[in-house]
């Protein structure tokens, strides 16, 4: 049976929920059968005493429930206890047909499987580039990015706080098409150390010369001071002149992209944050999930979105 507990239940809370179901089925039963007639006698106009129920000056009659909906319900007790026969719903009884929500599943993708690989199969064949083109192709790359991408990256993929904008020129790891299957394919795992032991001073120092490198910097005396400090301990990663380092994920610092200013921070703020605290970030890799044939489908549409500027 299929459940929260596991793939099968106990034999204490198989008979539990068996006994539970058939009870509340046989109980409700019982007492619409119970009450099906009523006692009370008709008067030679053929009406009954009321059962002293009254809202707003109507009395109930204590009539019978018309036969019909009797019938109907004894109809639905009948579908219940047979759609119990048939389908999973008692503990661990699995019902004669055999069927679970798993293998209906299974049987679903495989359909899909034998519909479309050979779709995927020869949109793989055609470089990236080229296939960025095909109008079509890009249709079906853009419903697998919106089921899969956009949940993180949006629907427009323009990105959010943590998250690149993948219709920019701004490539952590490269924007060439072999970087970006890799990154769908592998996923990413950035890692940003903090820097508290620089102390304040010194924090705010690189603040300033970080901000100078795009042009943003709010103190010009800080930021020659915190020059040397991020020669000695920025530098390795970022590059001396800030312009970063892709087969690290390092990102440019001279641009004007920024993947963790929050909405309504300051820039400042947010890379003395940056500095203080450090980022880590983590694409998870997508080829276990999707099929490579679809990653490579997928790359040509990120690719395609950074080609329109």
């Amino acid at each position: 049976m299929n459940n929260l507990w596991g793939d099968s239940l106990s034999g204490f809370w198989s008979a539990w929920i068996i006994v539970i179901t058939l009870g509340s089925i046989g109980i409700a039963f019982w007492l619409l059968y119970a009450n099906r007639k009523t006692d009370k006698t008709p008067d030679a106009e053929g009406n009954v005493d009321t059962t002293g129920h009254a809202a707003d000056g109507i009395e109930e009659y204590d009539n019978p429930l018309p036969r019909w909906w009797f019938q109907l319900y004894v109809g639905t007790v009948i579908f219940a206890l047979g759609y119990l026969v048939l389908y999973p719903g008692l503990g661990n009884f699995a019902g004669v047909l055999g069927w679970s929500q798993e293998s209906q599943w299974e049987q679903e993708v495989a359909r899909a499987e034998e519909r479309f690989a050979p779709i995927f199969a020869q949109y793989q064949e055609v470089p990236i580039p080229e296939l960025a083109r095909d109008g079509e192709a890009m249709q079906v790359a853009e419903r697998i990015y919106l089921n899969n991408c956009a949940v993180c990256h949006g629907s427009g993929a323009q990105g959010g706080y943590g998250f690149p904008n993948l219709t920019d020129d701004a490539w952590l790891y490269g924007g060439e098409p072999e970087n970006i299957v890799h990154t769908i394919a592998n996923g990413r795992n950035g890692l940003m150390p903090s820097w508290q032991q620089l102390g304040s001073e010194n924090i705010e120092n690189v603040t300033q010369h970080v901000l100078s490198l795009s042009g943003n910097a709010e103190d010009e005396q800080r930021a020659e001071q915190g020059a040397a400090v991020f020669a000695s301990v920025c530098a390795a990663c970022h590059s001396p002149d800030g312009t970063g380092n892709q087969a690290l994920g390092a990102p440019n610092l001279t641009d004007d992209a920024w993947l963790y200013q929050a909405p309504g921070q300051s820039l400042g703020d947010s890379v003395r944050q940056t500095l203080r605290n450090g980022r880590n970030g983590h694409m998870p890799a997508q080829a276990a999930y999707i099929g490579e044939d679809k990653v490579h489908l997928v790359a040509a549409y990120v690719y395609s979105l950074s080609q329109d500027d």
